[in-house]
Parts: structure tokens; C-alpha cells; sequence
């Protein structure tokens, strides 16, 4: 890996990010196993033993139901020892909501920087919040190597529940099925794509329709909070453009957050206290947020709407997203928009499972 063109930091040259980047890499496989050895301990304890047999189970359903590769990932273990495997750092300039950029070898440009090391993430984010950027930094638990080299299964995977890990393994095998440089919405919205059809197939192959039920739920309660997101994301954006003064900007800006978090306090308070979001608008609500927010899922119900125009065949819906991600960018956007429009028009939603 590189350091981003767009932004420049002590703690971020070149040789550095390569060294730790290395590193890290090299720990995390020095603490893999094969799956089928660590099933063999007889201390094993009897969580990890259920969520490796699980996984296996989704590996496989995987691979033989939604026809996503098989790079030879997923059948080795390492137990990291902490609840993250890499600390991600996003940021925005204080009145806009583009992310910075940093830019890598092989993947492109990304709206956001990983670091192996916690303390390094959090150095990066104290010198981007101290030039006035809004910056939001945390561990993730999961990321792909895009069938680069062979992914482990992580102790971090399983702090999800079951269908967190079903979603979370259809979502990184989906990177390894197409993944397109420079454009991280596309990629992250056709992986999750994926990864919501496929539990939902998943969930109905084994016959789970209470937990089926209780997934669409959990994407309707999820669909609320991004209309939530998208409308603070327009509000913001009108006032960032006016004619203002700069702390007339963050006067307005402050007052905007807040609105938000009252909205979504009843949001909230309609769903019986259910507060799956409640770090989404905490302190850290800002542009950065916003724009992470936005990267990650605005594009969800355009790939949904092609699902859908293909009748749910994986086949036909796999083609389509490739020849979409050949095309030039602005033309790439422009289609997506189009289907945005289709699911708009549709009355479809992001939390929408029907294809059939």
C-alpha cells in the first residue's frame, strides 16, 4: 500500500505505511490455522466451535448457491486477541462532505486509510481533526484482500451473531467476485448487495422465518436511519454553498446535527428503544460520518433495482454489474442514478428482499 496523494502527514509517508502495513499482515498470518485443526482442540471453547462450524456452512452455501469464488479463503482461523483488525480513519474538511482520498496500488483511490495499529490511527486522526478536518476513526472487524492472498476466518467475525456472520462472509466474498478501482461506493454497495440477498436465501434454505422476519426488520429500521442521513446530507450540503461566513456556517452546521439527533431520537423511540445506530449519532455525527454513511450505502437500492430488473438471477445480475463497472466513471454514475431514479419511482427500499 501507498499513502493517499490527497492529503499530506509525518505519520503517513510512504516507507512507514508500507512497514506497518506489512507487519500487520504478516502477524495476522503468523497467527492462522486451518480450520480443521482448531476444531481438533479438545479446550476449545464452545462459541468458537459453533461459529466455525457456522462458517463453514456459509462458506460453503457461498460458493455452491450465489456462485462467488472460491479464492481458498476462509478455511484457516486467527484469533487477533482484540475486537478489531484494523483501525480505519475517514475525513472530510469541515464544510464539505467529500471524503479526503487516499490513493493505493492496486485498489485505487478510498475514501478512508487502515492502520494495524490502533495508536497510529489515532495519531492520523488527532492530525487531521487539528488542521480542522471532521474525522472519524474506529477498529473494523473484517476486510478482503480481494482473493490476493487467503483471508482468515477472526475472532473479530464473531462478535456479529449469526447472520452478522453470514452477511459479513457474503459481503467479503463478494469483493473477490468484482471489485472496481477508484469507485468505492459501487464496490461496497454490490458486495452488500450480495450479502443481503444471499442471507436472505440463506435464511430461507434453512427455514428460519422468525429470523428472516426479524432481518427485514433490522433493514427496514436501517432503511429509516439512511433517509435520516441522506436528508442531513442535503440539508448540510444547501448550507455549505451559501454565501456565509464561516462560523455562521458552523453555528448553522451544529444546529443541523442536532435536529438530527432529536429526529432520530424518535425514530429510535418508535422502534421500543431499539438503539443499533446510537454511534451514528453520537459526538462523532459530523461530515465525515455523513459522507462514510453515504459511501457505503447510498448506492444499495440502484444495485437492488438491477437484482430486480433480473428477475433475482444471480447470473444475469453479476453480468450487468460488470459491464457496468467496465464503463467509463461518468457514465458508470450516471446509470447508477437512472436505477436510484427506478427504485424511487418504484417505491422499492434498501430493505426491499423481493425479487420474485
Amino acid at each position: 500500500m501507498a499513502c493517499g496523494v490527497a492529503v499530506t502527514l509525518a505519520g503517513c509517508s510512504t516507507p512507514h505505511y508500507y512497514w506497518q502495513s506489512v507487519k500487520g499482515q504478516w502477524r495476522l498470518w503468523q497467527a492462522m490455522e486451518p480450520v480443521e485443526e482448531v476444531l481438533r482442540r479438545p479446550n476449545l471453547d464452545a462459541l468458537t466451535r459453533k461459529r466455525l462450524l457456522l462458517a463453514e456452512e456459509v462458506r460453503g452455501f457461498a460458493l455452491e448457491a450465489l456462485h462467488l469464488p472460491d479464492h481458498g479463503g476462509y478455511r484457516d482461523y486467527a484469533d487477533l486477541g482484540r475486537s478489531w483488525v484494523v483501525w480505519v480513519v475517514n475525513a472530510a474538511p469541515a464544510y464539505s462532505l467529500e471524503p479526503l482520498q487516499w490513493c493505493f496500488p492496486i485498489v485505487g483511490c478510498l475514501g478512508y486509510i487502515g492502520f494495524f495499529s490502533r495508536e497510529e490511527g489515532e495519531q492520523l486522526a488527532r492530525e487531521l481533526a487539528a488542521q480542522g478536518y471532521d474525522v472519524v476513526a474506529g477498529g473494523v472487524g473484517a476486510y478482503s484482500t480481494l482473493g490476493w492472498f487467503r483471508d482468515p476466518l477472526l475472532n473479530t467475525f464473531f462478535e456479529r451473531g449469526e447472520v452478522g456472520l453470514a452477511q459479513l462472509l457474503f459481503h467479503e466474498m463478494a469483493h473477490g467476485l468484482l471489485y472496481v478501482e477508484d469507485d468505492t461506493p459501487f464496490n461496497e454497495a454490490f458486495a452488500e448487495t450480495v450479502a443481503r440477498e444471499g442471507v436472505r436465501r440463506w435464511l430461507e434454505k434453512r427455514g428460519e422465518r422468525e429470523a428472516l422476519r426479524r432481518y427485514h426488520d433490522h433493514l427496514i429500521r436501517e432503511g429509516e436511519v439512511l433517509q435520516l442521513m441522506t436528508g442531513l446530507r442535503e440539508e448540510l450540503g444547501r448550507l455549505y454553498e451559501q454565501p456565509l461566513s464561516d462560523p455562521e456556517k458552523r453555528e448553522n452546521k451544529h444546529r443541523v446535527l442536532e435536529e438530527g439527533r432529536e429526529r432520530y431520537r424518535r425514530l429510535k423511540a418508535g422502534w421500543g428503544g431499539k438503539g443499533e445506530w446510537d454511534g451514528w449519532f453520537g459526538p462523532e455525527l459530523n461530515n465525515a460520518r455523513l459522507a462514510n454513511v453515504a459511501t457505503y450505502h447510498r448506492l444499495i437500492p440502484a444495485f437492488l433495482t438491477l437484482l430486480h430488473n433480473h428477475e433475482g438471477r444471480l447470473d444475469g445480475f453479476y453480468q450487468a454489474a460488470r459491464q457496468l463497472g467496465e464503463q467509463p466513471l461518468p457514465m458508470r454514475r450516471q446509470r447508477l442514478e437512472e436505477l436510484l431514479d427506478q427504485a424511487g419511482e418504484k417505491g422499492e427500499r434498501a430493505d426491499d428482499g423481493e425479487h420474485r
